[in-house]
């Protein structure tokens, strides 16, 4: 029984040092990782403020403008606000902040897309209508959506650059 679980666990360590695996963010002798690729994107400056939460929440996260800047990071959000429960009377009603956002990442030296996506984020808030509550609520919706994008873009990105390798 115990010669069994040695053969078992061996096997099992054999194959997953054979699979190939590597860390997201680990370096290789032929490569700088991931965080590099990421810390050369250029994100430029944003129109408004929702592009402004998403470039901020990027370049604090990528590191971007640290380093030699290869990339360019386009970021198109839309942003909708819709009613989630509606009463004829109602005292408390609930809305949504629906963020979709795509993006681009070019080369700087040839300017092509080398990757595109899309993501999406929803937050809801309750309108109590307090006029100041209301406005603080929605805020902060907007500021949580705004939040996971730029999450869930700069890992796309992780992703993309982890195959690159």
């Amino acid at each position: 029984m115990r010669r069994a679980s040695i053969i078992v666990l061996a096997s099992a360590a054999l194959l997953i040092a054979g699979c190939g695996y590597r860390p997201l963010y680990g370096t290789s002798v032929d490569s700088a990782g991931v965080s590099a690729s990421l810390s050369s994107v250029a994100i430029p400056e944003a129109n408004d403020r929702l592009g402004q939460l998403i470039r901020n929440d990027l370049v604090s996260t990528m590191g971007s403008g640290s380093g030699a800047e290869r990339y360019t990071l386009i970021v198109k959000p839309t942003l909708k606000k819709i009613g989630i429960i509606k009463q004829p009377q109602p005292s408390v009603t609930r809305q949504a902040i629906n963020l979709s956002v795509s993006y681009d990442l070019l080369d700087r030296g040839s300017g092509s897309t080398i990757h595109s996506g899309k993501t999406f984020s929803q937050a809801s808030y309750d309108v109590v209508r307090q006029p100041f509550a209301d406005m603080q609520a929605e805020t902060n919706a907007t500021e949580r959506a705004a939040h996971e994008v730029a999450a869930d873009i700069r890992t796309r990105l992780a992703a993309y650059f982890s195959t690159q390798r």
